[in-house]
């Protein structure tokens, strides 16, 4: 692949602009290309028949990166736990990594 096309790559992604909460929203209408307030119904509507709403707003607000970042709030997690040198056994004992 060349470098031109690397670079108009689309990535899903939260963004600041027509950021209300966290760009969960505004990063998905940018990447299908509609309005964010068109996903906005659709997960208020989902919230209102059960709750849905929010979960799918919570999971996409740590599965996607801020536009300013290359990683997600779950992905830098995972790394902060694995980088601490400690790893659990199955009896929950922390020992040290060799």
């Amino acid at each position: 692949m060349s470098e031109y096309h690397q670079h108009n790559v689309k990535k899903l992604r939260r963004t600041q602009k027509g950021r209300i909460v966290a760009g969960v929203c505004s990063g998905i209408g940018e990447y299908v290309g509609i309005d964010a307030n068109m996903i906005r119904i659709a997960l208020a509507i989902a919230t209102l028949f059960g709750g849905l709403g929010v979960g799918v707003y919570a999971i996409g607000w740590l599965l996607m990166p801020d536009e300013d970042s290359d990683t997600s709030i779950v992905q830098d997690l995972i790394s902060k736990s694995q980088n601490r040198g400690t790893s659990t056994d199955w009896s929950g004992e922390h020992k040290p990594q060799s």
